[in-house]
């Protein structure tokens, strides 16, 4: 994952996007929500559940921008994403379940 957060950072570095954390965070939101409305809309707003469907870009889009705002947070995302998978793996040891109530 490391490598996919720099290769992003070296992206937005040669093309001059450069952008506040805000902007990064607004964006993270944005990708999320077109993931959102393809699901809605192949679901036929739930009424067809089996029907969903996903362009594998816009997974793509959701991971960089996440990417992104992990480097103006100075965060990195490999060892936050093993920091998460600590957690949810301790909480299924202590009470069988990876949810947090």
């Amino acid at each position: 994952m490391k490598k996919f957060q720099r290769k992003a950072v070296k992206f937005v570095k040669e093309n001059n996007l450069d952008a506040p954390v805000e902007y990064r965070a607004l964006d993270l939101v944005s990708e999320a929500g077109e993931i959102v409305k393809d699901i809605t809309k192949s679901a036929n707003y739930g009424n067809s559940p089996g029907q969903v469907e996903v362009k594998e870009d816009e997974i793509g889009d959701l991971l960089f921008s996440l990417f992104l705002l992990a480097e103006e947070l100075d965060i990195d995302s490999e060892q936050a994403f093993n920091e998460a998978m600590k957690k949810y793996e301790e909480r299924v040891d202590e009470k069988g379940d990876p949810g947090s109530k």
